[in-house]
């Protein structure tokens, strides 16, 4: 079990899922990723948690149309300020998009789009550290940046979060950085001019065909052929709603197929 108790400032610590159909979206992660949907909470407008066994792994809010961000999976970086880490981030061409606020005693968060135009979120904790279970089947195991403004994220991430960021050679293909807090890898930067900019979220299966057949046969739809990488295998899937993800089999440790 890869539990985590802290997270440094700048390392990914948590996703929320915005969707439009709640009810579909929970039963839709529970059959492809084994996670079991927490009760909804009124006061927080019915914002609600899904769980891996009795672990927090990621969170789920119903959007509204025309007032809400577009239905997708959104991360949130550590921070020890989240209303500091959001005027850097104006300081350096980001746009604040929710001001930093407390949520009664978990921590206090807010959001802002990168230069490139990525909603990224800030998360300074309380009570609520994040997600506590990470690199495993069933949970977050990597992050990833879409942008069409590569040099500008890496400026922009570098002087903010305090990334310590190292390109990848990628053969003459698409530009690409990892990111990384006190050596400890945690993120991706994707030069992609092709598609909007976002942070695509990826989580660990056991299976990742089982993973993708789940997904379809639950109303979601497979983006691509499952393809091998040098760390397992890999499914580009999107949910009832297109919320696209990943799902990512280990080739390593105890759960290694």
């Amino acid at each position: 079990m890869a539990t985590r108790e802290r997270w440094f400032p700048g390392e990914p610590c948590w996703v929320d899922l915005y969707t439009r159909d709640i009810p579909k979206a929970r039963s839709f992660y529970q059959a492809v990723l084994g996670w079991r949907p927490g009760l909804q909470a009124e006061q927080f407008g019915g914002y609600f948690q899904f769980f891996l066994e009795e672990t927090p792994v990621a969170g789920g809010m119903a959007t509204s149309p025309g007032t809400d961000p577009p239905d997708s999976w959104y991360l949130y970086l550590a921070s020890r300020d989240a209303a500091g880490t959001l005027a850097l981030g104006t300081e350096h061409g980001a746009t604040v998009a929710v001001p930093a606020m407390q949520v009664a005693e978990l921590g206090t968060m807010g959001t802002m789009i990168d230069p490139g135009g990525a909603l990224i979120g800030v998360w300074a904790p309380m009570e609520f550290i994040g997600f506590g279970r990470v690199d495993e089947p069933g949970a977050p195991r990597w992050f990833e940046l879409h942008t069409g403004a590569y040099q500008a994220s890496l400026d922009f991430y570098r002087a903010v979060f305090g990334w310590e960021l190292s390109a990848v050679d990628t053969s003459g293909g698409p530009r690409y950085s990892t990111a990384a807090q006190q050596g400890r890898p945690s993120a991706g930067i994707l030069e992609d001019t092709e598609s909007s900019p976002r942070w695509e979220v990826r989580f660990g299966v056991k299976d990742t065909d089982a993973a993708v057949a789940a997904a379809l046969a639950n109303g979601g739809s497979q983006r691509r052929e499952v393809e091998d990488g040098p760390w397992g295998r890999v499914g580009h899937i999107a949910d009832t709603t297109g919320v696209p993800f990943i799902v990512q089999s280990f080739s390593w440790g105890p759960w290694a197929g």
